[in-house]
């Protein structure tokens, strides 16, 4: 036996205030948006919806199409049906509604809803309904055709019906409105800021930039670096973009002011542009984009991804225009949301030719773009990290090594990608323990001569994981470095992670260690008149005191990680030190 659900509508009106709609203050845009529909159904011309508010009762009126007394029991009475579809169930082009629930958002504010509506010639109707789930129906006066909806606030809600708020919520929601909305006599909408002629007829290009410019600052509360148009005809989509004046967090999800047939859907809408292009705020209308039952967000599917893919050309076709016709702007640009442009370069081959002409990077022979430095030295070596960097400039300078710093966020990844543009270009990664392979080593007979002193300094740091090797480099000033490559940096975490898990993970850590060449290398630079003076000491404990200071002094210069066993050493080789500088007592007059 088939039965009817019931439906309890004081549930329905929970469910929509606490986790449908954001708010009760959009009542009045679903009141609205009834009226847009009602006037758009009826087609005419020079039509006006008005809203009287006196603090605590609301009136909306439009001169739409109105329902007659068969179609206020279908669709007023009927939750999920709506006039606004077709005869499939499919959504009507023109229309802002869709759902059938609009209306219900009067209960958010009130306990009853007074409807009057009439339809062409035919008799007009009163449809009175209430939170409790019941309505009455019954005859009403009205001159013409229209629907005229009165609200009075329930007691906790008058704040939603004061009047300050009433027409700010109208402007709000319904300021780009195509008919002339009014609350209490006064008007509250107008044209959208981009159309071309504006509301007040043609306008000069710097007349139309200062408006845009305006909006801007009452809209966002910010003087844009530049205004983007915007247009997508499949989405049926026109608006701005404007990019802000200061630097913006990648990890920070733009809003954006989005209306769909010129109605506000929502002031903080996401997903509309890229993730790269975080650098700007839009404001657009569309006629084709889809919103969620809500009406407060962007309904997923493949219409807005082609929307964010097209307004996403629009910005990266506005970046390569300003490269073109105002570099000197372009790179004022870039100063400021470089990490935007980067980003999209590891993507894009327009935007890696636009960082590699135009973004300056850190180099050991100063600050130039890619460009020009690839055109200088054709081999484009780069350090991975910014410590890398910090300890290998000057040595790699010294050896006639060109050096980018490739640490800083997406340089690494946009220097490798750089054979994109020109396959024949080498880049290459400098490992710390490369260098080791350009210095020069020691005479045979220099080298055997220290080998007493070599075998000394190893057993102190054998404890440390690191082999000690002696060669000549520029610059003489620096004693001692610290070289460790990606697989010997794996290594050592590898080992200091074995050490503190139990026995069961560290023998499986073990099966991943390797021998014992993938060391660290502690490289004595022995042009370094220091250095030498070490290598003529041969009392094993002062070898190695001066070996761990070395040692210790290389770990901070290099930026390497500090691990307990460092530590200690770090406080043992500066105490060792002062003990050996400071007279005992007995030495002193």
């Amino acid at each position: 036996m088939n039965r009817t659900f019931q439906v309890d509508l004081r549930g329905i009106v929970d469910l929509l205030s606490h986790h449908l709609y954001s708010s009760p203050r959009v009542y009045l845009r679903e009141l609205m948006q009834n009226a847009v529909d009602a006037t758009t159904a009826a087609g005419t011309d020079g039509a006006t919806i008005a809203v009287e508010v006196d603090g605590r009762t609301l009136t909306i009126s439009d001169s739409g199409i109105g329902l007659t007394e068969a179609q206020v029991h279908e669709f007023l009475a009927t939750i999920g049906r709506s006039a606004k579809r077709d005869d499939l169930g499919f959504a009507r082009h023109e229309f802002l509604g869709q759902f059938g629930i609009g209306l219900l958002s009067a209960f958010l504010v009130a306990d009853d809803v007074r409807v009057v509506t009439r339809c062409g010639d035919a008799p007009a109707v009163a449809w009175v309904g209430r939170a409790d789930g019941t309505y009455t129906v019954g005859p009403a006066q009205r001159a013409s055709a229209g629907t005229t909806v009165t609200l009075t606030a329930r007691p906790g809600c008058e704040q939603w019906f004061a009047v300050p708020t009433v027409i700010e919520l109208a402007r709000l929601y319904g300021g780009l409105l195509p008919h002339p909305v009014t609350v209490n006599g006064e008007t509250v909408s107008g044209e959208p800021p981009w159309r071309a002629d504006g509301a007040d007829g043609d306008r000069t290009p710097g007349q139309r930039r200062a408006d845009l410019v305006g909006y801007a600052q009452d809209t966002f509360g910010f003087t844009p670096f530049d205004v983007v148009e915007l247009s997508v005809p499949e989405a049926g989509l026109t608006g701005l973009a404007f990019v802000l004046p200061f630097a913006a967090s990648p990890a920070a999800r733009a809003g954006h002011r989005v209306y769909l047939k010129r109605m506000l859907l929502s002031e903080s809408a996401t997903d509309l542009l890229p993730d790269w292009a975080f650098f700007a705020r839009c404001v657009v209308d569309s006629g084709e984009l889809r919103p969620t039952a809500s009406r407060e967000a962007l309904h997923a599917d493949s219409l807005l991804d082609s929307t964010r893919e097209a307004l996403g050309d629009a910005l990266r076709g506005w970046l390569v225009d300003l490269g073109r016709t105002d570099p000197a702007r372009l790179n004022q640009f870039l100063g400021i949301h470089h990490l935007g442009v980067k980003a999209l370069a590891l993507h894009d081959d327009e935007m890696l030719r636009l960082v590699d002409q135009w973004w300056p990077m850190e180099t050991n022979v100063g600050q130039m773009t890619l460009a020009d430095f690839r055109a200088r030295y054709g081999t484009v070596r780069y350090s991975a990290t910014t410590d890398d960097f910090r300890q290998l400039a000057a040595v790699a300078a010294a050896q006639n090594l060109p050096l980018v710093n490739g640490g800083y966020t997406y340089d690494a990844e946009i220097i490798e990608r750089l054979p994109a543009l020109d396959a024949e270009l080498t880049v290459a990664r400098l490992e710390p323990s490369d260098l080791a392979t350009r210095f020069e080593a020691l005479e045979p007979a220099a080298e055997l001569a220290l080998r007493p002193f070599l075998l000394a300094a190893q057993r102190g740091m054998d404890p440390f994981g690191c082999d000690v090797v002696l060669r000549a480099f520029e610059p003489a000033s620096l004693p001692v470095l610290f070289l460790v490559d990606r697989a010997a940096a794996f290594q050592s975490e590898l080992r200091a992670t074995r050490e503190r898990a139990d026995e069961l993970w560290a023998g499986v850590l073990s099966a991943f260690e390797k021998p014992a060449e993938d060391r660290p290398q502690l490289v004595l630079n022995h042009r370094s008149p220091l250095v030498r003076r070490i290598c003529r000491l041969t009392e094993p404990d002062l070898v190695r005191l001066a070996v761990e200071s070395l040692y210790g002094q290389a770990l901070l210069l290099g930026y390497h990680p500090i691990r307990p066993a460092d530590a200690a050493l770090l406080n043992r080789s500066f105490l060792g030190l002062l003990d050996q500088a400071v007279p005992t007592t007995e030495d002193l007059p």
